[in-house]
């Protein structure tokens, strides 16, 4: 079968996502780092199933104006940011180029907030009152400040060189009591998220417990509630050059990388030097053993909202030389409109900044409500 022949084959096999419908009066949340422009990880890994429940809301509750249409925020974590220093102008144009890639791959402001985290002050304000309940065990177990600060998974504050410690910045250890704080403000009950934020998760739920139960509200009911955790229904995407490492911005190898504007040269050219395997013989798909070919299946079958074996049958590629060429020409195609909308929204930024504004307006007013029930319940009000 020719790769053109599979793109229209694969795309009429469509897999239930593991999302579901929302229940009426539910909020979804969930918000990304302004690193600039998408690459292929973060489309698949994250910003996808948003636009997904986004879609599958508006399917079920098709009256924007209905007061049970579950609520959707989708922010920019420019706090999160932080927490490894950027250069100010850079922060501001990364910004921007991320807020243009959530709205060039589907996210509509008309049915969704979308803000920045910095422009609501009160993630800081819940923050630190969420700081004051939060065990420090809790936060030393955390293993994403050790990856960031390269340290060891199985360091613990104690046992960490003096050397060490003085580069670990308080930011960045105690930045999940901010994440749980960002998911709590607007009394999210349903986050959607990577697997390898299930950490953070688990110490959302952890500090919602804790606060709810020293903290309770009016006629003692909990104030915040449990936020359920919705994984996105495709693998992580791994860097092209080495798939045992997640797809990172950060490579210094840049064909490692598909971004959602790359062209079609450019992503064939990556593809092509992407890193597969020796094996003769017949291609197949084995996440353990053929990490490449996978990543590349996987790839292919997120574009397309298809199983990666049903990407490989409908490609039935002879060698890696077609294997590679059928998935460039689905991951193209796939992203053309995405590349074009954002070419699009790049030369009108104020518009971009705009729509940010207003979403950033729109996620204080709920942020506000939330924090006068939580300041009279700590005794600040």
């Amino acid at each position: 079968m020719s790769a053109a022949a599979a793109v229209r084959s694969a795309k009429s096999t469509v897999l239930e996502l593991a999302t579901t419908v929302l229940p009426a009066k539910s909020t979804a949340f969930s918000m990304i780092q302004p690193t600039g422009v998408f690459h292929l990880g973060n489309y698949l890994g994250a910003v996808k199933s948003w636009v997904d429940i986004q879609n599958q809301t508006a399917t079920a509750f098709p009256n924007s104006n209905d007061p049970s249409v579950p609520r959707l925020l989708f922010g920019i974590a420019d706090l999160h940011a932080l927490t490894i220093p950027k250069d100010p102008k850079s922060l501001r144009f990364t910004r921007s180029q991320a807020v243009a890639s959530m709205l060039a791959t589907g996210i509509d402001p008309s049915r969704c907030i979308v803000f920045q985290q910095s422009q609501v002050p009160e993630h800081t304000q819940l923050y630190w009152l969420l700081s004051t309940v939060t065990g420090m065990g809790y936060l030393n177990r955390m293993t994403q400040w050790k990856s960031k600060a390269q340290l060891d998974e199985s360091t613990s504050l104690t046992d960490a060189s003096e050397s060490a410690l003085s580069k670990l910045h308080l930011g960045l250890f105690a930045y999940p009591c901010l994440q749980a704080a960002d998911i709590l403000l607007y009394k999210s009950t349903y986050v959607p998220v990577g697997e390898d934020q299930s950490q953070h998760l688990e110490l959302t739920r952890h500090i919602c417990a804790t606060f709810n139960k020293k903290y309770p509200g009016a006629d003692k009911k909990p104030i915040f509630p449990e936020p359920k955790t919705i994984f996105a229904p495709f693998k992580k995407i791994s860097s092209l050059r080495d798939p045992s490492k997640k797809m990172s911005k950060s490579d210094p190898d840049q064909t490692a990388c598909i971004y959602i504007p790359d062209s079609p040269a450019r992503i064939q050219k990556a593809i092509r030097r992407a890193v597969t395997d020796s094996q003769q013989g017949p291609i197949t798909y084995d996440p353990v053993t053929r990490q490449g070919i996978a990543n590349l299946l996987e790839m292919a079958s997120g574009i397309l909202q298809t199983t990666p074996q049903q990407v490989l049958k409908d490609i039935a590629p002879k060698d890696h030389k077609e294997l590679k060429d059928g998935v460039a020409q689905i991951i193209a195609e796939g992203l053309a409109p995405v590349r074009t909308e954002y070419e699009r929204l790049m030369k009108d930024l104020d518009y971009v900044d705009d729509v940010a504004r207003r979403g950033s307006l729109r996620a204080r007013e709920i942020a506000a409500i939330t924090m006068a029930e939580v300041n009279r319940a700590v005794g600040l009000n």
